[in-house]
């Protein structure tokens, strides 16, 4: 997550790019609980993404901004340009790009020093208006281009909102759970990733979740592959609950 410090990476020398990258290398957070898209796709991105700001000069929290500025914007071209192959590929790379700079925060954060309050509720924040945004911005889009995707029918414009309310619950159920629980102590080995379930997380995967905007310009395509991977956030909600209330209950 994002964290704003006092100063750079414990008192040493500057560090060249690449030396940052291989900082970086030795510095991730456990695989447990990530999808194959986010371990394999997005921290490596966002890891190179947090070495260049690094060489730039820039603080977690600008890395945070401009996370923010690349969501917004293919947000705001979602929600106003009319549906094309072409508008899909814009949203897509803004959002992955986007996506991959929210994960470069965090990284930059780790490899300064560690980060602070203030920047993990930056963070934390403009994550959740992005998710309340794009989802809003699915649900102009069928409103305005009902041709388009087939969404003349009432029932299509729940879609987004069923969607937009299992990711929110999905997001906030989990950064409070990651709040409350009790740490692993210091020093303990990080537990052993699954390849089971890195797979099957995949279809609540932010990054790929990005990738269904690739369909935009098909109209009925999107508006299926939206709603299949509306249905999984649904499903895997009860779940992720159920999982997250046992942790706190031990």
């Amino acid at each position: 997550m994002a964290g704003a410090t006092s100063g750079t990476a414990a008192g040493a020398a500057r560090m060249t790019g690449g030396e940052a990258l291989r900082r970086l290398g030795g510095a991730q957070k456990t695989a447990k609980g990530v999808s194959l898209y986010s371990r394999f796709v997005n921290r490596p991105a966002g890891r190179v993404l947090a070495a260049g700001s690094y060489v730039a000069g820039l603080s977690p929290n600008q890395v945070t901004l401009v996370s923010a500025a690349f969501g917004f914007t293919g947000i705001a071209v979602l929600a106003l340009a009319a549906p094309s192959w072409w508008t899909g590929v814009l949203v897509w790379l803004a959002l992955a790009v986007g996506f991959a700079f929210d994960s470069a925060d965090g990284q930059l954060a780790r490899l300064r020093g560690g980060g602070s309050p203030a920047g993990e509720w930056l963070d934390h924040v403009v994550d959740c208006a992005k998710t309340t945004a794009l989802h809003s911005a699915v649900l102009i889009a069928f409103h305005r281009h009902p041709e388009h995707f087939g969404t003349g029918s009432d029932g299509w414009l729940l879609v987004p909102l069923v969607f937009l309310l299992a990711s929110i619950v999905t997001f906030f159920g989990g950064l409070l759970t990651e709040q409350l629980k009790r740490r692993a102590a210091p020093g303990g080995a990080p537990p052993a990733p699954s390849v089971l379930r890195a797979v099957a997380l995949l279809p609540v995967d932010h990054g790929v979740f990005c990738l269904v905007f690739l369909l935009l310009g098909g109209g009925p395509l999107f508006r299926w592959g939206y709603g299949l991977l509306g249905v999984a956030a649904v499903l895997y909600l009860p779940v992720f609950l159920v999982k997250w209330f046992r942790e706190l209950s031990r």
